[in-house]
């Protein structure tokens, strides 16, 4: 190894210095560490290096991640830069036994050789299974695998999205079978289904489809396909990833699995809410049969069609029943008819009696209205309007000088001249009150006087003088009573005419002979008197 590092070096000035104490080449502390990091990154550029992950924990602050690998003899420092780290296709834990690949080199700093390792895949199927199964425990744990989550499939779908290669004979499987059941539109998002990105696009596709571009700009599935061909633990491992999971599980729309086969299982079987065994049957599973629905419509409609006819069969035979034991028309009517006859019969009789029942309460409020009792109620009022004219100034007069009185009292009460300003407006306010006082009174005497003047308008025109004044005149016996029949009038008998500018004495002379002529005049006239009626 010494004629290895001194090979490096044939220059140095330390190989052409002679030391008389030995002929050993003197080096520096620099020069050494330099060599030793050239000499083991050129004899181990490329491992693979198998062990047991010690002192994991997670990636640091810069996204580098810093542990060791060991075995039960050794040790040796690992690194994995940034860039590596986003590439490993699971997440290292404490303990798990891995490969990893990268090339060995050296720190200086601290003279440790370490590993820097650009790939790491579990050791063997054993730690992937091991893995699989301590990731399923721990996001059923979270309950990402509940059945309460899982979503019903729409019967009907308008519209399946499709998550799958472009170029595999799945997309070609699924279209086939889609078409041949019931013809709908596709939509595919193309991905990778094996490889180191395969979790990270099958995540965005799910989550791509569930976002607000769909709806807007193009039809919103109804339904997600996940599919994926058959393939070893390695190759389906994709679908096993974390985001992937929580992507399905988190999706609003209903994801149907098909990845593998039917013994091939992933961790999106247990997240999807349906799984189907191939690719042919997740088609078969997110569309029913056209033909079998048209079929089934069919029979439901001729169903439906029977049915109708029997129901009206069986309404018509109900309502000729109904009809049979219902009366007939001249049945209904024959008692309304003969009760309407009657109360027509009844209302000409009715009429008749209430005109008369009128006609009689109409003669005795006539008997009752007299022009003597007119006049007796006009002087009656006028005495008492002439009686309230004489009352009211004085009591007017009264009224004043009963609040001058209490004016002058209360003014002389006050003698202070703080007392004094508000007598004044004090006066000015029974002043004002003073005035509205004349007012109502003058007012008030007003409606009086309007009264008045309508009962004597009243009176006069209820009076029998308007009448004399049109042409009438009055007989009055000895007595000065009105004469109302020419039969109490005899021969010889001196009656009083009275016209509206004053009497005239007369004497009967011939009343007997007139009479009958009287009568049948008034006879011939009385229908007419009946229906206009009588002043008196």
């Amino acid at each position: 190894m010494a004629n290895r590092v001194m090979s490096f070096f044939p220059d140095s000035p330390a190989s052409q210095t002679e030391n008389t104490a030995s002929n050993v080449a003197e080096y520096s502390v620099s020069e050494i560490s330099g060599a030793l990091k050239r000499t083991v990154e050129d004899t181990f550029s490329h491992v693979r290096v198998r062990g047991e992950i010690s002192g994991y924990r997670g990636p640091h602050s810069s996204g580098h991640a810093y542990f060791a690998l060991k075995d039960e003899r050794a040790r040796i420092e690992a690194v994995i830069w940034r860039g590596s780290m986003s590439r490993i296709k699971f997440r290292p834990e404490e303990g798990m036994e891995v490969i990893a690949t990268g090339k060995l080199t050296t720190y200086p700093g601290s003279s440790k050789y370490q590993i820097v390792i650009e790939q790491m895949e579990p050791a063997g199927a054993g730690a992937l299974m091991a893995l699989l199964e301590e990731r399923k425990q721990r996001l059923a744990r979270e309950g990402l695998f509940d059945a309460d989550r899982k979503q019903l499939l729409p019967f009907m779908p308008r519209t399946i999205g499709v998550v799958t290669s472009p170029t595999g004979a799945v997309i070609r499987d699924i279209i086939h079978r889609i078409t041949d059941r019931f013809p709908l539109h596709v939509l595919v998002w193309p991905v990778r289904v094996q490889g180191e990105t395969t979790g990270e696009e099958v995540s965005r596709a799910v989550t791509g489809f569930n976002s607000d571009y769909f709806g807007r700009d193009l039809p919103r599935p109804d339904v997600i396909i996940v599919a994926r061909g058959g393939g070893s633990l390695e190759d389906l491992w994709g679908f096993n990833d974390e985001s992937v999971v929580r992507a399905v599980a988190g999706s609003a729309i209903p994801v149907i699995s098909a990845v593998g086969h039917e013994t091939d299982w992933t961790l999106i079987d247990l997240a999807a809410d349906m799984r189907a065994p191939t690719p042919t049957g997740a088609a078969e599973m997110a569309v029913p049969v056209r033909a079998d629905l048209q079929a089934q419509l069919a029979s439901q409609g001729a169903r439906l069609a029977a049915a109708m006819t029997r129901l009206i069969d069986r309404r018509r035979e109900v309502y000729r029943g109904l009809q049979r034991a219902m009366p007939s028309t001249d049945q209904l009517l024959a008692l309304p008819r003969r009760r309407f006859d009657e109360a027509a019969s009844r209302l000409s009789r009715a009429l008749l009696a209430s005109t008369a029942q009128k006609r009689a309460r109409f003669d005795g409020l006539q008997r009752h209205l007299s022009p003597r009792l007119l006049n007796q109620q006009i002087r009656e009022r006028r005495l008492q309007l002439r009686q309230l004219n004489q009352r009211l100034p004085r009591g007017l007069s009264l009224k004043a000088q009963s609040a001058r009185n209490l004016l002058q009292q209360v003014s002389a009460k006050l003698n202070s001249e703080l007392i004094l300003r508000p007598s004044r407006q004090l006066a000015v306010t029974l002043q004002n009150l003073q005035r509205r006082s004349d007012q109502a009174v003058r007012h008030r005497l007003e409606r009086y006087y309007l009264r008045s003047q309508e009962l004597t308008r009243l009176m006069e025109t209820l009076s029998h003088t308007s009448v004399l004044k049109r042409g009438f005149a009055i007989v009055l016996n000895d007595e000065g009573l009105p004469v109302k029949a020419a039969a109490t009038v005899h021969a010889g008998e001196q009656l009083t005419v009275r016209f509206h500018d004053g009497d005239a004495s007369v004497i009967a002379t011939g009343a007997a002979a007139e009479t009958p002529a009287i009568k049948k005049k008034n006879k011939t006239a009385a229908p007419k008197e009946n229906k206009q009626g009588t002043l008196f």
